[in-house]
């Protein structure tokens, strides 16, 4: 039988079984130097300070999430500027991708949010979240000279050797954009309201009759809820990026490493490649979207009149 009368299904059935064929092979003829010790993925993660500054006993040093999140800072305003000041009538293709990012932003994630005067009072905010953090996300899938520890040399000179790290797979970056966005529709809701009108508006509408001991119960049910938010948010971010790289560390060849196995590097590159195509090209900007278009609901329902 030739190939040309297989099946699709049976012709990817061929090339995988070919594949983990191919990878079983390398493994029997360079076989195993066992597991490496030296070698441990969790320092990948690790912030090693790189300009200590300490004022005040407050640790204030210059490591790689903080050149991350300058970097991310800076391409945000970089780009924004200079989109702003090239805007044509007849727009190219470069512009016709923001004013989608725009409509995104303006329509999605504030105005199917937000109404009147708040959409346009948060709708900066909203927008510069969003693209802060998915400029945070996908430079994080870019190999930069950030591994200070290991070193590589380049027509005589020693730099860093090269890695992938995002700023957001650190839990305290996800978590200082939460405390903002937190402390903000808090903020917004008492602007609205007032104090007692705003903590009040926390109890649902038809609670009339219910004795107090059952609304002081359904009012302590919302304080959680409203402090689980500083984890959920953060956490949703900062473990869907963390869990990323370490798939893309681990089958881009820290596998193969960690248990000493080369020919282990044949099977998982193809899967790393496909995990960073995916990463790069849903998971980053859906990260993104979520916390901000989160931020827009939790702003809505912090100036509606009852939740």
């Amino acid at each position: 039988m030739s190939l040309s009368a297989l099946s699709t299904k049976m012709k990817v059935l061929l090339v995988f079984a070919g594949w983990i064929a191919f990878a079983i092979a390398l493994g029997l003829i360079f076989g195993s130097d066992g597991k490496n010790e030296d070698f441990q993925p969790q320092n990948e993660f690790k912030l090693e300070p790189w300009l200590g500054i300490k004022i005040a006993g407050i640790d204030l040093s210059i490591n790689r999430a903080v050149f991350y999140l300058v970097l991310a800072s800076a391409l945000t305003i970089f780009v924004m500027v200079w989109i702003s000041k090239r805007m044509a009538e007849k727009p190219n293709r470069t512009q016709t991708a923001i004013e989608l990012a725009y409509d995104l932003t303006k329509n999605n994630i504030t105005g199917g949010n937000l109404d009147g005067k708040i959409a346009t009072r948060w709708f900066p905010f909203l927008a510069t979240l969003f693209f802060f953090i998915w400029f945070s996300n996908m430079i994080g899938y870019i190999p930069l000279p950030t591994n200070t520890p290991e070193s590589i040399n380049i027509l005589g000179a020693e730099i860093p050797a090269f890695a992938l790290y995002a700023a957001t797979a650190n839990i305290s970056i996800p978590l200082a954009l939460t405390l903002v966005v937190w402390i903000s529709y808090h903020v917004e809701g008492i602007r609205a309201h007032g104090v007692f009108r705003y903590f009040a508006s926390w109890l649902p509408s038809g609670l009339e009759d219910m004795n107090p001991i059952g609304k002081v119960a359904i009012f302590m049910i919302e304080v959680v809820s409203h402090s689980v938010r500083l984890i959920s948010l953060s956490v949703r971010l900062f473990a869907n990026m963390l869990a990323g790289h370490l798939l893309l560390l681990f089958m881009g060849g820290g596998l193969a490493v960690l248990l000493g196995i080369a020919a282990l590097g044949a099977l998982t590159f193809p899967m790393a490649f496909a995990f960073y195509v995916f990463e790069v090209g849903l998971v980053a900007t859906l990260q993104a979207f979520i916390f901000a278009t989160l931020t827009a609901i939790y702003i809505g329902g912090a100036v509606a009149e009852s939740h």
